[in-house]
């Protein structure tokens, strides 16, 4: 008889437990979601980690992550519906939406729609400290690592060592690749576009000693003359262990973006749930520091998603800004 109340019991508490599994917060919400990020060993990649976790506990669904080259593979993949949500420059996106990126082959990438500033990506030049090399003019020649082909570093540094006349072989991989190729010596520097701190930089760092090439005033001139969507950019002294001063150059600012199609009452809550746990998204990587409304002004282009839009108003935390 107990063995049988028991099965009962059980049973009685799976027919509970079993409507509500994988359930959505709201019945129009999808299912899961899943954020476009980056490689491994980056910032996207931990920053996304730690969105997930905060969007998989406060939303009752299911959220994931999708390693990916970058922004450029990001919109590519927000476009087909793949992933709903995705990390994206502003100077890729724009490419993307206006069709011109060389890397768009003539599409235009209209789903986006921003839903959160995330943070700077200062462009960060790195050697080993006993390498001759002294500056960023002085790589031509030498292997340099940028990244996955699809990521910011990929899009923009072949172009920026265009603009430099720096003529050296760009070795495309992921970051933690090329941070051991780095210590292998198999290359000779690393171009990094990342928040700061870059993860695979502080790996590196824990095992040899570094040094940091920054771009001259004359080197940002040049290139902000270029490429008008890079802004003046900077890594507080101290970022990493042996950058002991100010570290000038250039950056793109970092936006979450949403598929157009996601509901208003969903992105709207997702915004609310990142500005309200943003210490936790800090304890992911300290670039999340930067996510907060102020940085709404760092985009001059994008088309906010409805229901970011509609928080923003709400907490007149930005001005005007307005969906489609």
């Amino acid at each position: 008889m107990a063995a049988l109340l028991a099965r009962l019991l059980a049973f009685v508490a799976l027919a509970i437990v079993l409507p509500t599994m994988g359930r959505a917060g709201e019945p129009h919400w999808p299912a899961t979601l899943v954020i476009g990020t980056a490689s491994a060993g980056g910032t996207y990649e931990a920053y996304g980690e730690g969105l997930a976790r905060l969007l998989t506990r406060e939303l009752d669904l299911i959220v994931s992550t999708r390693a990916t080259e970058g922004p450029a593979e990001n919109l590519q993949l927000l476009e087909t519906g793949a992933v709903q949500l995705a990390f994206v420059t502003q100077g890729v996106a724009v490419q993307g939406w206006n069709g011109t990126g060389r890397w768009a082959d003539g599409r235009q990438f209209r789903a986006l729609r921003v839903m959160f500033p995330m943070y700077d990506t200062p462009f960060q030049f790195m050697v080993l400290a006993d390498s001759p090399v002294q500056s960023v003019a002085e790589l031509a020649g030498k292997r340099i690592g940028i990244g996955p082909a699809g990521g910011t570093g990929g899009t923009y540094l072949p172009q920026m060592f265009g603009v430099l006349k720096v003529e050296a072989p760009l070795v495309t991989d992921e970051w933690a690749a090329l941070a051991r190729q780095l210590l292998d010596r198999k290359i000779d520097a690393l171009a990094v576009a990342a928040g700061v701190p870059f993860p695979s930089f502080g790996e590196i760092e824990r095992q040899a000693k570094v040094r940091y090439l920054p771009l001259s005033q004359r080197d940002i001139v040049e290139l902000r003359l270029a490429m008008p969507e890079l802004g003046v950019s900077s890594v507080p002294a101290g970022s990493y262990p042996t950058l002991r001063r100010l570290y000038p150059t250039v950056g793109l600012f970092n936006f979450a973006v949403a598929h157009r199609d996601l509901p208003d009452d969903l992105v709207f809550r997702i915004v609310d749930l990142v500005y309200r746990h943003q210490a936790e998204l800090i304890e992911a990587t300290p670039a999340a520091a930067e996510t907060n409304p102020s940085n709404l002004s760092r985009n001059s282009f994008l088309p906010f998603h409805g229901g970011a839009a509609r928080w923003y108003r709400n907490r007149s935390a930005s001005g005007v800004v307005s969906g489609d």
